[in-house]
């Protein structure tokens, strides 16, 4: 039996980027956030203008285009963040269709993460959820091989070609 006392809403929202690019090493970059407790007014989770971020971030520390294969989730869809894109020559984005995570290599560090970063964990408070989460995500960070491992799960390979219109 576990006593909990009150019912909390805090939310935590991490978004992150699978980098591959030819002759590289596979790379993620990540965002975690926490969020007060959102029936108080507070967020329930990432931006548009916490995405930017991420995405500028991204650009200037690979110093290289960057193509994003994103899925539906309602932030990858909202206007601003798609202003922002077809804004800024070095992104390109490809929109995988609705209900598909097989071809998104993030879904893949999902899991290893869900497997090693929170399972059999007894959290104390939201600020030891946090601090874990980040230690695994900086783990995961330096583990390229997890994340090559994650891109050939998928069945795209680092070669891949830019789709040609029909």
């Amino acid at each position: 039996m576990i006593r909990v006392r009150g019912r909390s809403q805090r939310r935590f929202s991490i978004a992150a980027l699978a980098c591959h690019s030819p002759g590289e090493r596979s790379r993620m970059i990540f965002r975690p956030e926490r969020h007060p407790d959102h029936q108080r007014g507070g967020r329930r989770s990432l931006t548009w203008s916490d995405y930017r971020g991420l995405l500028t971030a991204a650009h200037h520390q690979l110093k290289a285009p960057l193509v994003l294969v994103w899925d539906n989730l309602n932030m990858h869809l909202d206007h601003h963040i798609r202003d922002v894109i077809a804004a800024h020559e070095g992104i390109t984005c490809y929109q995988q269709p609705s209900y598909a995570p097989d071809p998104n290599p993030a879904e893949g560090l999902w899991s290893v993460l869900r497997r090693t970063g929170q399972c059999n964990t007894a959290f104390t408070d939201p600020d030891h959820l946090i601090r874990t989460l980040r230690h695994r995500l900086r783990k995961l960070q330096h583990r390229s091989d997890v994340t090559d491992g994650c891109l050939a799960a998928t069945g795209l390979t680092r070669t891949t070609s830019r789709p040609q219109p029909r």
